[in-house]
């Protein structure tokens, strides 16, 4: 269903990252659509979004018939009450990352889609030019078969402040968890984007190994592919400097991130049809190495918001349709139960294991204190 004129946008929880979307409808970033309305608890200073009309309840913006579409960037533990309430509106829906808790939270959040709704999330490093640059390479056949993956992304160093200013972060009851839900649910989503999803997957998580918090803030993780193929993945908020690596190989080539350059190697040969043919004892098929990092300065959550306004005004497919992000919800939901366990674990994840086992941990935590400190914030600097 095509709509005519600006699409009319509602943003619930003008906080740090509402602010960051707020601002790029306002630059002009998004060009086909309007800020109409605000729903904070307290009123934000005007200034940020001219002409839009504050609400101290999302109720109240819902019932105002100011919007066509609503942002909600609040915390993670409101996901799936304020999204829900969004989606019975009838009015389409922008969902800041993850998705919900967990995948049941994610899977009972989708089941109130109607047909008409455009339903989104925000997973804005899929407009990376790096990841799509990867991702070309995939789906051409260029590597062949994966055959092994690993990305070390430790570059998401969090200081203590990072959490004292908060009362939901990094508690099972606010957040659902820590490093997996939040920073590091962008690199699952462009992980199993890239590679696909593994078929099972054992995990170490540390909890509160660096940081006076109750969830994870360290985690390595051993991906089991049908196929064959295996990968690991490593994350931490604790470590600086911190490593982004991501290596992807297959039977006819290789990408290789080291954090600034993406090469890619091509066998002149598979590497098992050689293995399998050669008569040199410690030969290794020729190959060529290509330097073919991309330019990267792209406004990537104005990419995604906009393809979210161009879905509702022109039936654009989405970037990140919300559905998708059941997978990275998935394999973070995982690497918790795993470790929780310490077992191994099949995909696709029993939603009803985790849920119980979540629902135990968040039964005996609580909200932190929010403490009032004068912290600097430059979300600019977030986006890792």
């Amino acid at each position: 269903m095509q709509q005519a004129g600006p699409v009319r946008l509602g943003v619930v929880g003008p906080g740090n990252i509402g602010r960051k979307h707020i601002d790029n409808v306002v630059a002009g970033h998004v060009p086909e659509c309007a800020i109409t309305a605000l729903c904070s608890r307290h009123p934000p200073d005007a200034a940020i979004a001219p002409g839009a009309q504050h609400f101290s309840s999302l109720e109240a913006l819902l019932d105002s018939g100011r919007c066509d579409a609503v942002i909600v960037a609040t915390p993670t533990c409101n996901h799936l009450q304020a999204g829900a309430a969004v989606l019975r509106s009838g009015l389409h829906l922008m969902m800041e990352k993850p998705l919900g808790l967990s995948i049941a939270e994610g899977e009972a959040l989708l089941a109130q889609q109607g047909p008409a709704q455009v339903f989104a999330l925000m997973l804005n490093q899929r407009t990376d030019p790096l990841f799509t640059a990867m991702r070309d390479c995939i789906d051409s056949g260029q590597l062949g078969e994966l055959t092994r993956t690993q990305w070390t992304m430790t570059h998401w160093f969090r200081p203590e402040v990072y959490f004292k200013v908060s009362d939901w972060r990094a508690t099972w009851k606010g957040e659902g968890g820590g490093l997996l839900l939040n920073q590091c649910i962008h690199n699952l989503d462009i992980y199993q984007w890239l590679c696909g999803m593994p078929a099972s997957l054992h995990a170490f998580c540390r909890f509160g190994r660096y940081h006076d918090i109750e969830v994870e803030d360290e985690v390595s993780a051993f991906f089991s592919y049908a196929s064959g193929a295996s990968g690991v993945f490593v994350g931490s908020t604790g470590e600086s400097p911190g490593v982004n690596r991501f290596d992807v190989i297959g039977d006819s080539g290789s990408l290789c991130f080291d954090g600034e350059r993406l090469l890619l190697t091509q066998n002149a040969q598979s590497t098992q049809q050689y293995s399998r043919t050669t008569r040199d004892m410690f030969g290794q098929p020729p190959s060529h190495t290509r330097d073919i990092t991309p330019e990267r300065a792209v406004n990537q959550h104005a990419i995604v918001l906009d393809n979210f306004v161009q879905a509702i005004r022109n039936d654009e497919p989405l970037i990140a349709p919300a559905r998708e992000g059941l997978n990275s919800l998935a394999l973070a939901n995982a690497m918790l139960l795993s470790s929780w366990e310490n077992t191994a674990v099949d995909l696709p994840l029993d939603a009803a294991r985790y849920q119980q086992a979540l629902e135990q941990r968040m039964a005996v935590s609580q909200l932190r204190k929010k403490q009032e400190i004068s912290a600097t914030i430059d979300m600019d600097a977030s986006f890792r």
